[in-house]
């Protein structure tokens, strides 16, 4: 199979769909890749390295995208690279659909299988291509969340461990699954007050198994939510409802009754944002104020770590593309029905029910099988 993996374009994204190691484990079987130029130098992977993994260089986004049967991404489709998809082509990446009905048309129009990474799933329930980039985000959730709460970032002083004599900050995250867990972990570390918050009573008995006394697990109630939320130095937003839109779990009247200064961080603003203030921002404008309260909505956090991201997602990744390519789309999503939970456009129909409900297209939906 033509396999392409195009620059990405979104801001400050510098992560690249697949690393050498990889592009030339699919040269190894017997595949073709083609490379958009300089679309790894900012990870560090330059065009050598993929010549040296076998993939032939291409000189532009246009090249790339004419070239591949499979095109391999990281972030969702710009309109432009939207323009550049066809009917017959498969595209594999990122797509966060249901927060986003503009791209939702570009893929239709297109005709391309698109199939999202963030909802294949694993046999024992988990998000196996989403987990790499949760991992990341979470921990670093908790590092901007510090950052910007120092005074000349716009936040109220407050340092996450406290020192001897002075309290530590108290930190709440809302969803305790992968993202959450890692904020929770890393917000132990630096010696915060850690409160987790979540709807299913066997993950919060996890957490506790877990983190022992070193963490406080509430069940989710919007009550709860309040009382967590008015009293927090930053507030870290995981929530996840695989292919749908994020609810708004922190409502205008929450983020009112937090202290100025305090900060928002919303991980789950790919799919919407769970804080009903969040707006998606970017690594060159990353946070905004509302009511005095330091919002971090940045749409693509893991390409601040673009190396360690690219490759954690590399290795989640590989093993899928390799079976795509190996026997063509359809065999493969009919092999694999986690897989094939991934399916969400296919010939200018939503294949995905959640997404299409979400974006108000249910009109064009349709069953694939």
């Amino acid at each position: 199979m033509k396999i392409s993996i195009p620059k990405e374009t979104k801001t400050h994204e510098y992560r690249v769909g697949m690393t050498p190691a990889g592009v030339a484990e699919l040269v190894a079987d017997g595949h073709q890749v083609f490379i958009e130029t300089q679309a790894g130098t900012g990870v560090g992977f330059a065009d050598e390295a993929y010549v040296a993994a076998g993939a032939q260089i291409v000189a532009d986004a246009d090249a790339a995208f004419a070239a591949g049967e499979l095109i391999v991404k990281v972030k969702e489709p710009l309109a432009p690279e939207c323009a550049r998809l066809r009917s017959g082509q498969v595209l594999f990446t990122y797509l966060h659909l249901a927060a986003d009905p503009a791209q939702a048309r570009g893929l239709l129009a297109s005709g391309v299988t698109a199939i999202a990474y963030e909802t294949v799933t694993a046999p024992g329930g988990g998000l196996p291509l989403l987990a790499p980039m949760s991992e990341v985000a979470g921990r670093m959730s908790v590092q901007v969340g510090a950052t910007y709460l120092q005074k000349e970032n716009g936040g109220a002083g407050v340092l996450l461990g406290g020192v001897p004599g002075v309290l530590p900050a108290k930190v709440v995250v809302i969803g305790g699954g992968v993202a959450g867990t890692q904020a929770a972990r890393l917000a132990i570390g630096a010696g915060a007050g850690v409160s987790v918050v979540d709807r299913s009573l066997p993950r919060l008995r996890e957490l506790d198994a877990q983190f022992g006394n070193a963490v406080k697990t509430v069940f989710s109630t919007r009550s709860a939510i309040a009382d967590l939320v008015a009293d927090a130095d930053l507030v870290i937003g995981s929530v996840l409802v695989p292919g749908a839109s994020a609810p708004k779990l922190v409502r205008r009247d929450m983020v009112a009754s937090m202290r100025p200064g305090s900060v928002l961080v919303d991980i789950a603003i790919d799919q919407g944002g769970c804080f009903e203030t969040s707006r998606p921002t970017s690594h060159t404008d990353p946070v905004y104020l509302v009511d005095g309260v330091v919002h971090y909505c940045v749409t693509n956090m893991p390409g601040a770590v673009a190396r360690t991201a690219t490759l954690a997602l590399t290795n989640a990744t590989l093993p899928f593309v390799r079976s795509i390519a190996a026997s063509g789309w359809q065999p493969a999503l009919r092999a694999n029905a986690h897989l094939r939970n991934g399916l969400t456009t296919h010939a200018g129909a939503l294949t995905h029910e959640l997404v299409a409900r979400d974006l108000g297209m249910l009109s064009v939906y349709k069953s694939w099988n």
